[in-house]
C-alpha cells in the first residue's frame, strides 16, 4: 500500500484499521450483521469484535499487510472488510495469502467487491511481491464465488475442501470452494 498505508480505487479507499470509535463499531456491525454472515458459523459480541480487531491490527503491523476497512472516497462512509491476509490455519494452504471481502448489505450489487479486489490483486503482486493469492468461499456463497471469477482467479475444484473451523452444528457452511491467481496469471 502507499506510505500512508492506504490503496485507493475509482470510488473507494481501502485504509487500515484504526483504534477509534468510529471503526470499532463498524467492525463490530459487518461482524455480527445476520446478513453479511450468513456463510459464518458465529456473530461476534462487541467485546470479540473489539478484541478480534486488536488481533487484526497487531497482526497487520506485524506482517505489513492485512484485512483493511473498504470506505467510500467522497464519503468516508465504511462499507467493507477487505484486504490480503496471511493463512492462520496451515491445513486449508501453508503460507498463502489470502484475499477476502464483506460489504454491508446496502452496498451489495455495485461491484464494489471486484473493485477492491482488483486492486488488492494488483497490490499484493505489483507492490508486495507475492507469488499466489488464494481465496474460498462456503460452496453455496454465490455471491464471493462470482467475484473471485470476474477478477480472474482460477477455480482449483481438486483443493477445495471441508473448513475445520466450521462446527457440526453447520454442516451447510462446511464445504468450501478454493480459488486461486499467481503473479504472472492475465487480470481482467
Amino acid at each position: 500500500m502507499k506510505a500512508d498505508g492506504t490503496l485507493e480505487t475509482a470510488r473507494l479507499r481501502i485504509r487500515p484499521w484504526h483504534d477509534t470509535e468510529a471503526d470499532r463499531r463498524f467492525f463490530h456491525r459487518i461482524n455480527h450483521d445476520e446478513q453479511v454472515m450468513r456463510f459464518y458459523p458465529w456473530r461476534q459480541t462487541r467485546e470479540e469484535a473489539d478484541e478480534k480487531l486488536d488481533q487484526i491490527r497487531a497482526r497487520a503491523a506485524e506482517v505489513g499487510f492485512g484485512w483493511a476497512v473498504a470506505e467510500m472516497r467522497d464519503s468516508g462512509t465504511p462499507v467493507g472488510f477487505t484486504g490480503l491476509s496471511r493463512l492462520h490455519d496451515d491445513s486449508i494452504a501453508a503460507g498463502a495469502v489470502e484475499i477476502g471481502w464483506r460489504y454491508v448489505p446496502e452496498s451489495w450489487g455495485n461491484g464494489l467487491a471486484s473493485e477492491a479486489a482488483r486492486a488488492l490483486l494488483a497490490h499484493g503482486f505489483d507492490e508486495l511481491g507475492l507469488d499466489r493469492i488464494i481465496a474460498f468461499a462456503v460452496d453455496s456463497n454465490q455471491a464471493s464465488i462470482a467475484v473471485m471469477q470476474r477478477i480472474g482467479m482460477t477455480a482449483r475444484p481438486e483443493l477445495d475442501f471441508d473448513h475445520p473451523g466450521v462446527p457440526d452444528t453447520h454442516p451447510q457452511l462446511r464445504h468450501h470452494v478454493f480459488y486461486e491467481m499467481f503473479a504472472g496469471d492475465p487480470r481482467p
